[in-house]
């Protein structure tokens, strides 16, 4: 079981390197004791840690603190209940572990708990607990979230999918504790893509779980559950007109509001391709709605709904932890080369006075600071997403059996990765790139692409960046 992790960074541009060394030193700062163990809270005001942020955040920051990154995936586990709901958020209460239900808070879990398995090999053990905490909330899923039994998962307040103060979410509560859904609210219960994505995440997760361990017929079948949502997914909530995904309301009434939840969609991948390119193409990119100044706001800036709100709100501004989900999403479905000017664009925002918050105007960029909630310095999305990008661009990340190296020209850098006794070195000049493991060098390049290899530097895959 590998124990021990770090992370060195040091770049000729002056912006990523000083971003990329305050993040590491005020990541320590969101570092808390739950119950005795150590876990990576959300920080700037946030002092739990939430299922949307924290296990999908631990994993980013295993780079730097592994202990720490496996205990935000292992309390979730831990504190599910006998019917299989996972608390949407956990805090430390009159110093008591406090587990909290009411809401989903989104669901960023599986996948980051499946790569700490790979990452930190802590056993079949592990890998059990986690198979049976997906199966029985996939189950719980299906139990208690169809109210309507037309097939597909519903949404009942705004804190299910971390949308906070979304108008799209018209009258619906804020969070939701009963079993239950919500009387007399003109949206909720919502037909949800992000709570289809779910049970298709653990479902995806399952399959992979079984092949792991050799029960091919159990992958086959969670294969194909998984199939099944994603195909209810197109039928239900696609709009081939609008090249975009809708939920719908308790009147099964599509919600046409544009906003940039197909995207996390692709961060769970539960759209198919030709959907995904068709809402890159017509939506994403397009400078009217999400390609912005600073690209991503939550709501297309085109939409009558967009809100361009400082304080924590879901209706406008750009989210850091949108930044944070736009890796995976992009590079799911073949858009790593878009992640350069994503990741530019975020250290720019933040800029050289390293203030980390959780929101950013659309049109300037500027950070949103000071606003009551969400305004302060040392919000761990921000930082995690700084750390991932650089990871991205000029790093190397595990991914299961494989690395993957970040070969950004055009600056010189030196990015080093130590994994228990194991060293991953990647050394940038201003026209190439050359890799290391354990001392020794696995390849050159002198083109802006990201290359997979496996463990031992055999090149597998080589894309554009």
């Amino acid at each position: 079981m590998i124990t021990f992790s770090d992370v060195h960074f040091k770049s000729g541009d002056e912006l990523t390197d000083r971003l990329f060394n305050e993040a590491l030193i005020k990541c320590e700062q969101n570092i808390a004791s739950f119950g005795g163990r150590n876990v990576l809270v959300e920080g700037a005001g946030y002092e739990k840690i939430w299922l949307e942020t924290q296990p999908m955040g631990g994993r980013m920051y295993a780079k730097k603190n592994i202990e720490t990154a496996l205990n935000n995936q292992l309390l979730f586990m831990e504190y599910q209940r006998d019917d299989g709901r996972i608390p949407g958020s956990i805090a430390v209460i009159d110093g008591s572990v406090t587990p909290q239900f009411n809401k989903f808070q989104g669901f960023c879990f599986p996948e980051p708990a499946l790569d700490m398995y790979f990452l930190v090999n802590p056993g079949d053990d592990y890998l059990g607990r986690l198979y049976e905490c997906l199966e029985k909330f996939d189950d719980y899923l299906w139990k208690n979230r169809d109210s309507d039994n037309d097939g597909c998962l519903e949404s009942w307040c705004k804190y299910d999918t971390g949308e906070d103060n979304a108008l799209r979410y018209g009258d619906a509560p804020d969070g939701w504790s009963e079993e239950y859904p919500p009387e007399g609210c003109s949206v909720v219960p919502m037909a949800s893509l992000d709570v289809m994505s779910y049970s298709y995440s653990c479902r995806k997760t399952l399959s992979r779980i079984a092949y792991i361990k050799g029960l091919e017929d159990t992958g086959d079948a969670w294969a194909s559950k998984a199939g099944s949502v994603r195909a209810k997914i197109r039928e239900y909530l696609w709009d081939p007109d609008a090249r975009i995904c809708f939920d719908r309301d308790n009147r099964h009434v599509p919600r046409k509001v544009i906003c940039h939840n197909t995207l996390r969609a692709m961060y769970w991948g539960s759209i198919d391709r030709d959907m995904a390119a068709k809402f890159v193409e017509t939506h994403l990119l397009n400078e009217k709605e999400f390609w912005t100044y600073m690209p991503l706001p939550s709501v297309s800036v085109s939409d009558p709904l967009f809100r361009n709100e400082p304080s924590n709100n879901w209706s406008g501004q750009c989210e850091a932890l949108t930044y944070q989900r736009a890796i995976s999403a992009l590079e799911n479905y073949g858009y790593g080369s878009l992640i350069p000017y994503l990741g530019r664009k975020l250290f720019e925002a933040i800029g050289t006075d390293c203030r980390f918050v959780q929101q950013y105007d659309p049109f300037s960029g500027q950070p949103s600071l000071g606003a009551e909630s969400g305004g302060r310095d040392g919000y761990g999305p921000a930082m995690l997403a700084v750390m991932e990008y650089t990871a991205a661009m000029h790093g190397v990340r595990r991914k299961a059996h494989n690395l993957i190296w970040g070969c950004l020209q055009g600056t010189s850098s030196e990015y080093e990765q130590l994994l228990g006794s194991d060293s991953y070195r990647i050394c940038t000049g201003h026209d190439g790139s050359s890799a290391y493991i354990n001392g020794k060098k696995i390849f050159d390049t002198h083109k802006n692409v990201s290359i997979v290899t496996d463990m031992n530097g055999n090149v597998l895959k080589v894309t554009d960046l």
